[in-house]
């Protein structure tokens, strides 16, 4: 009887202490989770700033080489166009000297339709030159199939297919590339806008007009 009490009372110790184990190991389950979900916050932050210095940089450099190719650069004289332009090149030599990545995650269907936007977008930068009025009115068409409102412009249903198809950070990355090049293209227009006017002026001051 005596060792049926002991027995049980060494049962009942051991049943505690499994219990007390079993307790300690949750609480530190719990505490290292909670540690990862502070991290992947901390994780999330970093990518977002990264992504943001990123955008800050590409928004540098198309400053920069809007002011370089201004009509105000064009109406100067030599001497101060040519010391704007040496600082304007500096600037545009340190930016370049900041490289920021942030990898994107993306499964194989959403690599293949990262490629076929960006073929289908490189495929028109390509004939930029050759047609700049037609070459705008394609990107326009591929800028309103990355934007949710109702754009004023007819939407590449084709292209819309393959943007919604890619990863979210793709998505916005290929909507911030082609509003660069739309904004490139009008740049241009106008530069030569600008230069068929000073030609004209050039023509009219020779014929003596």
């Amino acid at each position: 009887m005596a060792q049926a009490k002991i027995h049980h009372a060494k049962m009942t110790e051991a049943a505690k202490g499994k219990f007390s184990r079993s307790m300690s190991m949750a609480d530190r389950s719990g505490q290292l989770l909670e540690s990862l979900d502070q991290l992947e916050i901390r994780v999330e932050a970093l990518r977002e700033a990264a992504t943001s210095m990123e955008q800050e940089r590409e928004c540098l450099l198309d400053l920069i080489q809007s002011i370089k190719n201004s009509e105000e650069m064009r109406s100067i004289c030599d001497g101060e166009r040519e010391e704007l332009s040496l600082t304007a090149n500096r600037l545009l030599g340190r930016t370049l000297t900041v490289e920021i990545s942030v990898e994107t995650i993306r499964n194989s269907t959403q690599e293949d339709a990262l490629h076929k936007a960006t073929s289908l977008i490189d495929e028109i930068a390509a004939k930029l030159l050759d047609d700049m009025d037609g070459a705008r009115k394609r990107l326009m068409a591929l800028h309103a199939a990355c934007v949710t409102e109702a754009p004023p412009v007819p939407i590449d249903t084709k292209f819309q297919t393959i943007v919604i198809t890619c990863a979210l950070e793709d998505q916005k990355k290929i909507k911030r590339r082609l509003e660069t090049l739309i904004r490139n293209v009008d740049n241009s227009e106008k530069n030569i806008k600008i230069m068929d006017h000073q030609k004209v002026d050039d023509l009219n001051s020779a014929n003596g007009k």
